[in-house]
C-alpha cells in the first residue's frame, strides 16, 4: 500500500537515485558530489533539485550502491523501493526460519512483521536499511548450527562461517551501523569458524570497495560532517548541550559511555559459553546473542545525538528474538519524531526542539524499569511461594499444614 506513496520525513531516496544512475551510467558516486557533477541526463538534471545535501559526496557505502543501481534500473524510485519491499518480505521469512530452529513461537515474528516502522520507513520512505537488516539476519541465521551436528559449522565445513563473513560484509556496507553487531557475530562463529568468517568479511569488503577506489575516501568526508554536526530528536545530547554548548564534548562523552557499554555487554557475552573450551558455538547460546545485540541497539537510540526513526528499524528486527518491553516502546515512540512535519507543512519551519525527544527517552527508560520491577516482584511472589511449600514438604509428617503457614 506505501509502495506508490512519496516519502515524507526524509527525502533520502532521491540521493539514492542519483548514486544509482551514477553507477548505471559508469561513473564513480564518490568522485563528485552532486552539486559539482555535470548532469548525464534530462532525468539526473532534473532529480538534482530533490537531492539532499547535494554539495557533499555521498555518505553511503559500496554495497548501498550496488543496490541503488539495481533499483534505478528496474523503475527509478519506484525499482529501489520495490527491491527493498521485497528484501523486507525475506527478512520476515529468515525470523521464522530462525524462530523455528531456537525452538521460539513463529508467531512472535509479527513483532516485526506487523510493526508500522518497517512498513513507514522501507516501503513508504524507501530506506537502504531494510537490505542491511536482509543481510544481518541471513548472517545469523547461517551461523546457526544444525541441530543434528553441532559442530558442522566450524569443524566440516568452512564455506559455511566464510559465507555468512561474507554476507555481513555486505551488510556493513549497505550500512556502516551493523559494524557495532561484528563481536557478536564472531561470538557465534566460534573459535573453529571464526578464521573464515574473518576471511568472508575481508573478502567481501576488498571486493566492492575496490571498484570505486580512490573517490571512496570522499565518503569519509561526508561521515565525518555527519558526526560531528548532524543532531536530530537526541535527548541525551540535547541534555549534555545545554551543560556542554561546544557540542563536541557531548557527543565525546555519549561516544565513550557507548563505547563503555558495549564493551561491557560484549565480556559478557563471551563469558557465558557453556564450555570455555569448546570450539563452536551451541544453539543455546543464541539467545543470548540476540539479547545482546538488542542491548547495544537500544543503547545506541538512547545515546545517538541523531536518532531517525530508521534507525530504530535496527531494534525492530530483533523484538522477535528478545522479550524486550523497552525496545518495542522505544520503537514505537519514535514515530513520534514525524510531529515535525505538522509545523513544516503548514508553516515552512523545521523545529525538532520539543518535548517530544524527551517523551521517546522518558517512556523507552520508564518501560524499562517498569519491566523490571515487575519481574523482579514476580520472582519475589514465586519465590516467596516456593518458599512458603517447601516446609510442607518438609515438614508435612511432624507438622498440621497450619503451622507450616504460620
Amino acid at each position: 500500500m506505501f509502495l506508490f506513496r512519496l516519502p515524507e520525513l526524509s527525502d533520502d531516496i532521491y540521493r539514492y537515485l542519483w548514486d544509482g544512475l551514477t553507477v548505471l551510467h559508469g561513473n564513480n558516486p564518490y568522485a563528485l558530489a552532486p552539486s559539482g557533477a555535470k548532469p548525464f541526463s534530462a532525468e539526473s538534471a532534473a532529480l538534482l533539485g530533490h537531492v539532499n545535501h547535494p554539495h557533499l559526496v555521498t555518505i553511503y557505502p559500496p554495497a548501498a550502491q550496488v543496490f541503488f543501481a539495481i533499483g534505478a534500473f528496474l523503475g527509478g524510485i519506484l525499482g529501489i523501493k520495490a527491491v527493498l519491499i521485497a528484501l523486507d518480505i525475506a527478512v520476515c521469512a529468515v525470523m521464522l526460519r530462525l524462530l523455528s530452529w531456537m525452538k521460539m513461537p513463529p508467531s512472535r515474528a509479527v513483532l516485526y512483521a506487523w510493526h508500522p516502522l518497517p512498513i513507514l520507513e522501507i516501503a513508504s520512505s524507501g530506506h537502504i536499511d531494510g537490505a542491511g537488516i536482509f543481510l544481518l539476519m541471513l548472517a545469523f541465521m547461517l551461523l546457526f548450527p544444525p541441530r543434528d551436528d553441532p559442530n558442522f559449522h566450524a569443524s566440516n565445513n568452512w564455506a559455511v562461517p566464510a559465507a555468512a563473513g561474507l554476507v555481513f560484509s555486505i551488510a556493513m556496507l549497505v550500512k556502516l551501523f551493523p559494524l557495532v553487531f561484528l563481536p557478536i557475530l564472531l561470538f557465534l562463529a566460534g573459535r573453529k569458524g571464526r578464521g573464515p568468517f574473518i576471511i568472508g568479511v575481508v573478502s567481501g569488503t576488498a571486493a566492492l570497495s575496490i571498484p570505486f577506489l580512490p573517490g571512496l575516501s570522499n565518503m569519509f568526508t561526508t561521515l565525518d560532517i555527519y558526526v560531528r554536526n548532524w543532531e536530530f530528536a537526541g535527548f541525551a545530547f540535547q541534555s549534555l548541550h545545554e551543560i556542554f554548548p561546544s557540542g563536541g564534548t557531548a557527543r565525546q562523552i555519549l561516544a565513550v559511555s557507548f563505547l563503555l557499554i558495549t564493551a561491557t555487554l560484549y565480556a559478557s557475552l563471551f563469558r557465558k559459553r557453556e564450555n570455555p573450551a569448546e570450539e563452536v558455538c551451541t544453539p543455546s547460546l543464541f539467545p543470548e546473542a540476540f539479547k545482546t545485540a538488542y542491548c547495544v541497539a537500544l543503547a545506541f537510540l538512547l545515546l545517538t545525538p541523531t536518532l531517525h526513526p530508521w534507525y530504530a528499524l535496527y531494534l525492530a528486527c530483533l523484538l522477535p528474538f528478545v522479550s524486550g518491553t523497552a525496545g518495542l516502546v522505544m520503537t514505537w515512540a519514535v514515530l513520534l519524531s514525524y510531529r515535525v512535519l505538522i509545523n513544516f507543512t503548514l508553516l515552512g519551519t523545521w523545529e525538532d526542539k520539543d518535548a517530544i525527544p524527551a517523551i521517546i527517552w522518558v517512556a523507552t527508560i520508564g518501560a524499562a524499569l517498569l519491566s523490571w520491577l515487575v519481574r523482579k516482584r514476580l520472582l519475589d511472589f514465586f519465590g516467596e511461594e516456593q518458599s512458603l511449600r517447601l516446609p510442607e514438604s518438609a515438614n508435612s509428617r511432624q507438622q498440621p499444614m497450619s503451622a507450616n503457614y504460620d
